[in-house]
């Protein structure tokens, strides 16, 4: 589970991203959350994002995958498809979030497998599958995410009721001011 694996990612997201100084592979991680889960991300491309997750670690009292856990792996590989079709000027933001689960496991790894299912412009919907080492579907997942764009800055942009373009920093702090 400690192993570190290097993601495999297209040639033109990796230039686009070093033109920018990004690190691609702490931006399109796991996060916190997935490393404690121990995701491991696998390929991630906008076409097929793949990662494995261990079983033992992200058991419920019965000894069973989580199904939290798998809806953590899901919306992991759903957000890094989604931000990597909307590309470096907009952020991929999750607001729907279904996981069928079909069977149980016990140990062992599981592999998430997401596939767009929509790319537009300012969302995406993903289609994750979940399985175990025999192949057998464990879960079923479909993830939208809105699609931000970010300014300069690397925040998001969202549109003010009067029609104005400004991050959700300001908004906020315009709220808390009184004035939004």
């Amino acid at each position: 589970m400690g192993e570190q694996t290097s993601v495999k990612f297209p040639q033109e997201v990796i230039d686009e991203y070093a033109a920018l100084g990004v690190d691609l592979p702490a931006l399109f991680s796991a996060g916190h959350l997935g490393t404690r889960m121990g995701v491991q991300i696998l390929e991630a491309s906008a076409d097929r994002v793949v990662a494995t997750m261990p079983v033992e670690g992200n058991t419920q009292p019965y000894g069973l995958l989580h199904g939290g856990a798998s809806a953590v792996l899901a919306e992991t590989l759903g957000s890094v498809g989604s931000m990597l079709h909307g590309g470096s000027g907009r952020i991929a933001v999750g607001v729907d979030l279904n996981c069928t689960h079909h069977r149980g496991v016990r140990s062992g790894l599981v592999t998430g497998v997401a596939t767009p299912v929509h790319r537009g412009r300012s969302t995406a919907t993903y289609e994750i599958v979940i399985s175990d080492e025999q192949g057998r579907r464990v879960c079923t997942a479909r993830l939208t995410c809105l699609l931000r764009e970010v300014d300069e800055a690397g925040q998001a942009k969202t549109v003010t009721e009067a029609g104005q373009a400004k991050t959700v920093a300001e908004v906020t702090e315009a709220k808390e001011r009184g004035e939004a």
